[in-house]
């Protein structure tokens, strides 16, 4: 018997992905909802963390995804923040699929894009939903100005949004003026501006990204989100816990995000439950829960193995088809029993 093995390099990925971004969000939208139905294995990451560099991990995300997908597999992901410092993006990874059918792997993919493309079709079918299905913003607040909200925005963009002001904030200096000048398009909005501080960026913006490397809750003042903003909580622990118990609060599985002191496990610690948990994008997708401009809404996705197999097996079909991928001969050698 033969098995095929291929390797998606992150150029066939990257081309893939910004070539059809309409496309790569349908893929985050059907990985929801048949982990919603439980057609899917989605244990807990695994974190391999160091004695040495206390800021650094690398993280195992192993899972399986059903429906019209079919695959198991892994994402191996690096996060070393110190990189950012030498220029270079944080986060590294790879993906590797398997044959539900054999177990045998067939495909390695170079997975930082990938990880960053379902981040960002996550974040952007949530920001639909959560705005009633307007693709429309006031002011669109970024806090963290690094590789995730570059993949955001241009997905925002892709997606149809219209956004007539941009603000940026950052606390490494020099990266919000870099992301204005080399990210942003002015073309589409009326103004893309530096924020001179955090706050003011909070009150201003209707729809705020969080992509921050933060570890601790750094925003408390619930004036900040008096005028019930879209909060896209990517980054998981900038908010206070108390400011989630005043607002709606989405999910996208909410066992996973009960970990490792997100601001959702942070809000469950103080309050001793999960009572403050509107539901999951699943079910605000398929009309089982409800959200409305009366309170914040927050959306806390841990971010799911099963997005990134999705995403993957996509841009993996797609390489296959245009001739893109590179075919291995000869990686599976001994097969005789």
């Amino acid at each position: 018997m033969r098995f095929d093995f291929s390797i998606i390099t992150g150029k066939v990925t990257h081309d893939i992905i910004h070539g059809d971004v309409a496309g790569c969000i349908q893929q985050v939208e059907s990985a929801y909802l048949t982990h919603g139905e439980g057609n899917s294995v989605n244990p807990d990451s695994y974190f391999l963390r160091f004695p040495e560099k206390p800021d650094a991990r690398i993280i195992a995300l192993p899972a399986y995804l059903g429906g019209d997908v079919d695959v198991s597999g892994i994402k191996w992901i690096a996060s070393y923040p110190a990189n950012v410092k030498r220029g270079f993006p944080r986060a590294s990874a790879v993906l590797l699929l398997n044959s539900y059918e054999t177990g045998y792997p067939f495909a390695c993919l170079e997975s930082s894009i990938i990880s960053a493309a379902r981040t960002a079709g996550s974040a952007v079918l949530a920001a639909q939903w959560m705005n009633g299905g307007a693709r429309r913003a006031r002011c669109l607040g970024i806090v963290g100005n690094g590789l995730i909200s570059r993949y955001l925005y241009t997905f925002l963009l892709a997606a149809g949004w219209e956004v007539d002001e941009v603000l940026l904030f950052d606390t490494t200096p020099g990266e919000s003026e870099r992301f204005s000048q080399q990210v942003c398009r002015p073309e589409r909005h009326q103004r893309v501006s530096v924020a001179p501080d955090l706050d003011s960026l909070l009150k201003r913006s209707d729809v705020i990204m969080l992509a921050t490397t933060a570890a601790t809750p750094y925003i408390h003042d619930p004036a900040l989100l008096a005028h019930n903003p879209l909060v896209l909580n990517i980054s998981l622990r900038d908010l206070a816990p108390e400011l989630l118990l005043k607002s709606y609060n989405l999910v996208d599985d909410v066992e996973h995000v009960m970990k490792a002191n997100t601001s959702p496990h942070l809000a469950e610690k103080l309050t001793g439950g999960r009572a403050f948990v509107t539901g999951t994008l699943a079910q605000l997708i398929r009309g089982q829960c409800k959200v409305d401009r009366s309170r914040p809404i927050i959306f806390s996705p841990f971010g799911l193995g099963v997005l990134d197999l999705a995403v993957g097996k996509w841009v993996y079909d797609r390489a296959v088809a245009s001739g893109k991928a590179i075919a291995v001969d000869d990686f599976f050698f001994e097969l005789a029993r």
